[in-house]
């Protein structure tokens, strides 16, 4: 049970405090409500681009690193489909530090030309390196677009093109960053050695005259019901032919979310799970495969992958893994195999709030979903699911007509 208290400034920034005495070390995460869902179509990449921006300097820090390094902490950021999250680790000797640093660069970017240029190239080369030129790279370049035909999840976090950071203007940042780096779009969570009422000093202190950004509507454009299987099929240079299967999961606080996360371990969760005890070490059809979810805010993707041995086509992979994936549909899963995996989702939800960072990140995100104390009933929430709920999660999502598949081929060789 992880206990907290919350309070919120005149500007609307959002705060959790959560006390832990047993470490010197004092957690601060601060979470934005701004993703990739919340880009342009054709200006994307830019919550991205934001992440390596916000540690280029501001108003009144040239460089956030130095200061930070100096009080004996560190630091690294994150962002995905539905938010950014920035966080810190620092001595609690040194925690108004870590205040006039995260205010700092809340209240003012320092926009210069340079900046803006040296982070568009880095985030170009990532691009390029880890989208373009890394074997598999461009996997969910192609498989998103191919799953969402009008939600924002149709494109990657990094970018849907090269092309959109290349060209981005410093009006455009400018907007981005006026539009979403406020005070009231943001979840402040400090952890550790602290008590609140310092906490609330310290708070509006460096935060409290920041102003409230414009009133902000999260509407997206709702994803059409699939009523057709699709398929694309690619050749690149990658060591062996790989599948990509996807259909359309619930959104993250739905509650058949819990069921579609033990499904993925029950499939591919350890060598005794489904997909590799009967794909990888009777049938020797794949080298590896995996079952894993996106979990997305708006309703992610179910997803199974896997390499294929040479020799062994798409078309039986194909018709093994539907096998397997029907079996769910039209036999219960034993309660001892259920239970298992109930087990891992159990400890690894306890491994995750055993330091002071991870219940620091914990409470901002379950706070975003809707109320920080959901993370103590997690647990709870897992072990509820009935192997009934499984059975039929598993014929509600593995439809024919709302599969997904990406065909990727090696070329071959001369």
């Amino acid at each position: 049970m992880i206990s907290f208290d919350r309070f919120k400034l005149n500007n609307g920034l959002q705060v959790l405090v959560h006390h832990d005495k047993t470490t010197p070390i004092v957690a601060m995460n601060i979470l934005y409500k701004v993703g990739s869902r919340d880009e342009e179509p054709d200006k994307t990449g830019f919550a991205h681009l934001f992440e390596h921006l916000m540690f280029g300097g501001s108003v009144n820090i040239p460089q956030f690193d130095k200061p930070l390094q100096n009080a004996g902490g560190q630091n690294n950021a994150f962002t995905n489909s539905d938010f950014t999250n920035y966080y810190l680790t620092l001595p609690k000797t040194s925690l108004e530090t870590a205040f006039w640093l995260e205010s700092d660069r809340m209240l003012s970017l320092a926009f210069g030309p340079k900046s803006l240029d040296v982070q568009r190239q880095v985030v170009i080369e990532e691009f390029k390196q880890n989208y373009l030129n890394q074997p598999y790279g461009d996997v969910y370049l192609l498989l998103k677009p191919l799953v969402y035909k009008k939600h924002p999840y149709r494109w990657n976090t990094i970018g849907k093109d090269i092309g959109h950071i290349e060209k981005a203007t410093m009006p455009d940042v400018k907007a981005f960053y006026k539009k979403y780096y406020n005070p009231d779009n943001a979840i402040l969570c400090v952890a550790g050695d602290v008590e609140t009422e310092e906490i609330k000093q310290l708070t509006e202190k460096w935060f409290g005259e920041i102003p409230s950004g414009e009133k902000l509507q999260h509407h997206y454009p709702q994803e059409p019901k699939q009523t057709e299987a699709r398929l694309l099929t690619v050749e690149r240079d990658v060591p062996q032919d790989a599948f990509y299967m996807a259909w359309h999961m619930p959104k993250r606080t739905d509650k058949n979310y819990y069921a579609c996360d033990l499904l993925s371990d029950i499939l591919s969760n350890g060598n005794s799970s489904r997909l590799f005890r009967r794909l990888v070490k009777e049938k020797q059809l794949l080298s590896e495969v995996n079952a894993y979810i996106s979990g997305d805010l708006d309703g992610g993707m179910f997803l199974v992958s896997g390499k294929l041995y040479p020799e062994v086509t798409f078309g039986e992979t194909e018709k093994a893994v539907m096998q397997e994936l029907n079996n769910l549909t039209t036999k219960p899963v034993p309660e001892e195999e259920l239970q298992k995996v109930k087990n891992k989702a159990e400890a690894a939800l306890v491994f995750s709030e055993i330091s002071v960072l991870g219940r620091a990140m914990a409470l901002s995100y379950y706070e975003m979903l809707g109320n920080a104390e959901m993370f103590n009933s997690e647990v709870e929430r897992y072990l509820n699911v009935q192997t009934e709920d499984i059975q039929k999660t598993a014929a509600t999502l593995f439809q024919p007509d709302r599969k997904n598949v990406l065909y990727y081929k090696a070329k071959k060789k001369l």
